[in-house]
């Protein structure tokens, strides 16, 4: 079968499966004395993020071997696969600083992305086991202690936004002149893509993200939010695309009914 008639969402829990089974690598290594090393852009690395990112990569290639894998870890490493028209987007631990921290905010992400777009996506904070999953013309749902339950974006409450921000790369400032004299309700903070995953829930409205992020670090959570019947655009409100030369993101926003 060809990358082109396989349906995404038949491949949607076979690929939670596999985010639970990087998941379990991860909270074995969250429970020791782990080592925190620095990659050459300075962010920081463990062994846990590599153990899982083996494991993503090769249940992927037994999943669909006909389908190209982006991941984080072997980019760094310069090891780039060729781009198709779908590819798979791996973030195997994303907020690794929260990881570092303990603070339980971070999550295994795993997207594929069809013509730029990302169209099936799954995210899983392990340490809280809460796992949002979603597929574009199939809705997205959210698994809290093994119930499931359909999530969708809401519309925005009278009292005003609820607005997430970066826990560990956030710049108050800036999100406060971004904001201007929109009616905010709350602003909350949070690590990793959960944010974007918040708001494909309706449990936020709004996640500025005005600082540098990488196209592994969002996909699985942008697929979520299309699925519950978001956006994430650039700051122009132009959705963003996938496979950019360098995989860089430009600023964002992530919404539901704005």
């Amino acid at each position: 079968m060809t990358a082109t008639k396989r349906n995404p969402v038949d491949m949607q829990q076979p690929l939670i499966d596999i985010t639970r089974r990087a998941a379990s690598v991860i909270m074995d290594i969250y429970n020791t004395d782990f080592e925190v090393r620095g990659k050459s852009d300075d962010s920081p690395v463990t062994e846990a993020d590599e153990k899982a990112e083996a494991v993503i990569i090769e249940a992927l290639r037994e999943l669909a071997p006909e389908i190209p894998i982006i991941a984080e870890e072997a980019v760094a490493a310069g090891k780039t696969e060729q781009i198709a028209e779908r590819f798979w987007l791996v973030d195997p631990l994303d907020g690794t600083r929260e990881f570092i921290n303990r603070n339980g905010e971070f999550t295994v992400n795993i997207a594929l992305i069809e013509n730029g777009q990302p169209i099936l996506g799954v995210v899983y904070a392990p340490a809280i086991d809460r796992l949002f999953a979603g597929c574009v013309g199939h809705g997205a749902q959210v698994i809290d202690a093994g119930e499931v339950r359909d999530i969708q974006i809401r519309d925005i409450p009278a009292e005003g936004l609820t607005v997430v921000a970066s826990r560990s790369h956030g710049d108050p400032e800036a999100l406060k002149q971004f904001l201007g004299d929109q009616k905010v309700a709350e602003v909350r903070n949070a690590g990793s893509s959960l944010k974007i995953c918040l708001v494909a829930a309706g449990e936020a409205d709004l996640y500025p993200r005005l600082g540098r992020t990488m196209e592994w670090d969002i996909a699985a959570g942008h697929a979520v939010l299309r699925a519950a019947g978001g956006r994430l655009t650039n700051l122009e409100r132009q959705d963003l695309g996938y496979g950019k030369t360098g995989f860089e993101n430009p600023h964002f926003l992530a919404f539901g009914a704005l």
